[in-house]
């Protein structure tokens, strides 16, 4: 490993792979201040009001004078809103298919409807806060003890949330959260589900069953407390209830199935300098090996895209899907600005320490989780998605805000990078988190599951690291645990979007 990295031959700074004393000679100039890993150094001059570029994009502006060797961060670097001209369909790389006979397999649950899951479970979904006590009561009496004898099913799950009334009966927020409801009471993760209602709440389970056509059977029921007469009612009737479909679930086997039918949210969170050296394209890599195989990846994080997006752009498979993820950058530019905030208000204390100076640095790191095949269809935040290949749903950067749309629209694995470390994990699609760097790794061992901080440290390829995590995709859909789910991590991450007023 060398002490520093250039990203491209056009680039005015360098990135630090280890802390460099003051004096170190980079690249014929001489380090001017101490130099966290991760953080960059001028190799130019750069007078103030010019760009600063770093993986030949712009990512700030000199807000003084920088010599060379000096530290670039925060201090002497300052956002810019970005105009970007944008070109549609101009970077389109053919994808060389897998044949269908040759397709790499999965062992999934393969359901009535004909999409597949990874995982087994029974969920209890809440239509408004007043009835998350309920869910969450019926949800955890069902011990392991009594879950032994039903070794097919993963779990019984409560997803709960804070909204569901004090909201408009109709625009955005609503039929956001109307999306979220339907898309977990459908998942293919899903093999039950019981949703659990107060009564009076804006959000009617009866409009999410009549919006959608959900009809009850006996996989799927409805309750409201009002109707049943009180909270401990509700609690013994829905555990009789669920009690009832385990026995149904249980009857759920693994068969093998092709790649073709992942459908895999790319994530990442707590992000350093390395997320986009490393991790990000690794996982890009795996991406376009999905792809291949006929098989979706889902970006997601709008906010963190900001700055890249004519990069996304130029990949879009026609003009229209150009368009809506430009109509996506609209909104949020005009959603930022009226509630008094900047699209730079990320990064984070955490991803500034990491080495990330603004949003553009950060978004083009994290735009590299989509490799590079055509982007083939963008999407609301929830929605369900159709097109097959890699894809982009609009979300807030705020993980589980972000994860929760992109399983409520279909996708039963997720992969979360970090660099700084992350404890996430997500039900009822299990989270694969990839560490960007090998100190961090070490560190959380117990958390991380893939280290491509060897890509730096060993030498390790891009294509070989996206081919191990493409590796894992297919043993964790199989059935394999992954870190944060062998500590129960995902029962607190269900989090809708909530867009609009709260009245």
């Amino acid at each position: 490993m060398t002490d520093f990295i250039r990203l491209d031959a056009s680039d005015n700074v360098v990135t630090a792979t280890r802390v460099l004393d003051v004096g170190y000679a980079v690249e014929g100039v001489v380090t001017r201040d101490l130099i966290p890993s991760g953080h960059k150094i001028a190799t130019a001059p750069i007078a103030a009001g010019q760009q600063v570029t770093k993986y030949a994009q712009f990512i700030g502006l000199a807000s003084t004078d920088i010599e060379p060797g000096d530290h670039v961060h925060t201090q002497n670097v300052e956002f810019r809103a970005t105009e970007a001209d944008y070109e549609f369909s101009t970077d389109l790389r053919p994808v060389a298919m897998v044949p269908d006979d040759q397709r790499d397999t999965f062992m999934g649950f393969r359901r009535d409807s004909g999409r597949v899951g990874t995982r087994n479970y029974i969920a209890v979904v809440t239509s408004v806060n007043c009835s998350a006590t309920a869910a969450r009561r019926i949800a955890d009496a069902f011990g392991p003890e009594e879950m032994a004898a039903y070794p097919n099913v993963d779990g019984v799950v409560a997803f709960v949330h804070g909204t569901g009334c004090g909201m408009a009966g109709d625009g955005d927020g609503f039929e956001a959260l109307q999306r979220v409801m339907w898309g977990y009471a459908r998942h293919p993760n899903h093999a039950g589900v019981l949703m659990v209602g107060l009564g009076c709440e804006m959000n009617q389970i009866d409009w999410l069953l009549e919006a959608y056509g959900l009809k009850q059977g006996p996989l799927f029921h409805t309750m409201n407390i009002q109707g049943v007469a009180g909270l401990r009612r509700t609690v013994e009737l829905g555990i009789e209830k669920v009690r009832a479909m385990l026995p149904l679930a249980n009857e759920a086997r693994r068969e093998p199935c092709p790649a073709s039918d992942l459908m895999v949210a790319l994530q990442c969170g707590g992000s350093d300098a390395w997320s986009g050296v490393t991790a990000n394209p690794a996982l890009g890599h795996a991406c376009d090996l999905l792809t291949a195989q006929g098989g979706t990846g889902v970006l997601a994080e709008t906010p963190e895209i900001y700055g890249a997006e004519h990069l996304l752009t130029r990949r879009a498979v026609d003009q229209t899907v150009g368009h809506r993820l430009v109509g996506l950058i609209e909104w949020w530019k005009d959603y930022t600005a009226r509630n008094k905030g900047s699209m730079d208000n990320n990064p984070s204390p955490g991803n500034k320490k990491g080495g990330l100076t603004t949003i553009l640095e950060k978004s083009l790191g994290a735009a590299a989780k989509g490799g590079t095949s055509p982007l083939t269809g963008v999407y609301k935040y929830a929605e369900p998605v159709t097109a097959r290949g890699f894809t982009f749903m609009d979300s807030p950067g705020y993980d589980p805000a972000s994860v929760t749309g992109q399983i409520a629209g279909g996708c039963i694995l997720v992969v979360f990078t970090t660099g700084r470390g992350s404890a996430f994990g997500s039900k009822p699609s299990p989270t694969i988190k990839v560490a960007t760097n090998s100190e961090m790794y070490a560190r959380m061992t117990e958390d991380m599951d893939i280290n491509a901080g060897d890509m730096l440290t060993q030498g390790i390829t891009l294509e070989e690291k996206g081919r191990e995590i493409y590796q894992m995709l297919l043993r964790v859909a199989s059935g394999e645990a992954t870190k944060s789910e062998a500590q129960g991590l995902g029962d607190y991450e269900f989090v809708p979007w909530q867009i609009g007023a709260v009245m």
